[in-house]
């Protein structure tokens, strides 16, 4: 009995001491945050084959993708997509409502993050006059470093303006953007700094971008394997001034002289290179996840999006600039392994809207498209007013698929504001190419809770936006019948991947829905700190590995 009893002890001791430590997770020391401007999600499928292991595969195989990922809100631009990443929530309340806007305060025409107060850093140009002012609401980059009591460093970089400001809100310790033209430098502006750190100027010096402007852009494999794409020669894509067709191989050194010269480099796979290069001059120059605080870089990468709306979402050019990115990437990737080193640093991947199939191209598979007609239908606005209220002087501005009212000259002639606009509401619908339409008054009085006016009302600011909006038939575009664009609330514009990876992050995907406004919080929840103040999305809990 006496044996039997210590047994027992034996096995009970060995029991609790065999407990499984509890897992111990350390923040990260860097967290990156990645935009691919235009990426739609089938481009992680479409050419999965054709990736590396090193790129785009080594995060969907080692991080935790979002299959059903999708923007909320209408419109799907750069300037939005950017700021709803990093901020958590929709323009219904940051404020970013378009990359270009009327303001009805100041009765003209906006830029997103032009800014007069402040001057560029970096040449003598005027390119660098930009800021976050327009941005109303904290971003993930602000809160970090408020939880650290303004320690660690916030990085933004992109070679469009609006991709590198935005994403890194207001007390960032540097945004930079690329100047083309004859500067071919990365500036920043005196809302961030008065001078550039040395590492800048020393990779303005040297002058990657003109080593790869003088390389001609050929396809990476053999022409004959992009099957996934449309002949190479063919009606639906824009060509480069100079050029004869938009084919390959395309002569960059020559083409540069018609093209902007080092502008040219945004619109060709090397801006992608050239990024990815100044981003890791970046890490080392500000020794980024380096110290005892998490730091946090953005690197936005636009050529994508500059290739995208040339050629379209099935060109030969379109599936080269990927697999060029995939490349890219993987040795992104491999950077980050040995400067931060693998479990210090987390990173997610995602983009800022997708991208409608050329509707020239639709159109002659006889699948419905459109191209929307902007001075018929300011025409046709002019013809409703004059019917109904006697006037042509009631419409302020259209722009953005929007109706802006002249208050004053209704206020004048006696009118009801809500009636006029509730009219041309109405009225727009026999207008072809104008598919719905609703009026301020009833996005501030009626809740959408699903559906394309789910989105437009979360993309509606009451105090910025119009007092018509409207949503045209899907695959409509305002643009060239060459190339394409975005900026509907239709699946093509707003499925995008969303792929987390890293430190504190599990290894799997899901196929339920989520939405872009999704990222931010679960960011903060892993960081272990407060949310964007605007934040409306929720945190992806089963991405999360604690």
């Amino acid at each position: 009995m006496k044996k039997i009893f210590f047994v027992f002890l034996f096995s009970m001791s060995m029991l609790f001491s065999c407990k499984p430590k509890e897992k111990t997770t350390k923040k990260p020391k860097l967290v990156v945050g990645i935009v691919v401007d235009q990426m739609r999600y089938d481009y992680l499928t479409r050419f999965a084959d054709r990736y590396g292991k090193d790129g785009f595969n080594r995060i969907l195989k080692n991080g935790f993708s979002l299959e059903n990922a999708h923007y909320n809100y209408i419109p799907t631009y750069t300037a939005v997509g950017h700021t709803s990443i990093f901020t958590g929530t929709t323009p219904s309340n940051h404020g970013i409502i378009s990359n270009n806007w009327y303001d009805k305060f100041l009765k003209k025409s906006i830029y997103c993050v032009d800014d007069n107060n402040y001057k560029t850093v970096g040449n003598e140009g005027t390119y660098g006059q930009k800021s976050p002012f327009r941005l109303y609401t904290t971003t993930i980059a602000d809160q970090l470093h408020l939880s650290q009591n303004m320690n660690g460093k916030t990085i933004g970089i992109s070679i469009k303006d609006r991709s590198a400001i935005l994403p890194v809100g207001h007390s960032a310790n540097g945004a930079y953007w690329y100047d083309g033209g004859n500067y071919n430098t990365f500036i920043s502006s005196t809302f961030y700094m008065d001078e550039l750190p040395q590492w800048v100027k020393d990779f303005n010096a040297n002058n990657k971008a003109d080593e790869y402007l003088n390389t001609p852009w050929t396809t990476l494999y053999d022409i004959k394997t992009y099957s996934q794409s449309r002949a190479d020669d063919n009606i639906f894509e824009g060509k480069f001034k100079g050029q004869e067709s938009p084919t390959f191989p395309k002569d960059l050194k020559e083409l540069r002289k018609k093209n902007g010269n080092f502008s040219l480099i945004k619109a060709i796979p090397a801006g992608n290179t050239l990024t990815a290069d100044f981003a890791k001059a970046a890490i080392i120059g500000e020794n980024l996840g380096k110290s005892d605080y998490t730091d946090l870089l953005t690197v936005s990468f636009s050529s994508t999006d500059y290739v995208g709306h040339k050629y379209g979402v099935a060109a030969v050019e379109t599936e080269d600039t990927y697999l060029r990115l995939d490349k890219v990437l993987a040795d992104f990737f491999q950077f980050l392994d040995a400067q931060v080193g693998k479990d210090n640093y987390t990173l997610f991947l995602t983009a800022d809207h997708a991208a409608v199939h050329v509707p020239s191209y639709l159109q002659s598979l006889k699948i419905p498209a459109h191209y929307f007609d902007v001075k018929k239908f300011r025409e046709f606005i002019l013809e409703v007013t004059k019917k109904y209220f006697n006037s042509v002087e009631l419409i302020e501005n259209v722009s953005n698929y929007q109706i802006f009212l002249n208050k004053e000259k209704i206020e004048t002639l006696g009118l009801n504001l809500n009636t006029v606009a509730q009219k041309l509401a109405d009225e727009v619908l026999n207008f072809d190419g104008v598919y719905k339409a609703v009026t301020a008054r009833t996005l501030q009085t009626t809740s959408f809770t699903d559906g394309i006016l789910n989105s437009l009302q979360n993309g509606y600011n009451q105090k910025f936006s119009g007092d018509v909006l409207m949503i045209p038939y899907p695959a409509t575009l305002i643009y060239s019948n060459k190339g394409t664009s975005h900026g509907s609330g239709y699946s093509y514009d707003t499925h995008v991947p969303i792929i987390f990876y890293g430190n504190g992050i599990k290894k799997g995907s899901s196929a339920k829905k989520y939405e872009i406004i999704d990222i931010a919080p679960t960011i903060s929840n892993l960081l272990k700190i407060e949310a964007p103040n605007g934040t409306s999305g929720k945190v992806v809990e089963e991405a999360l590995d604690n």
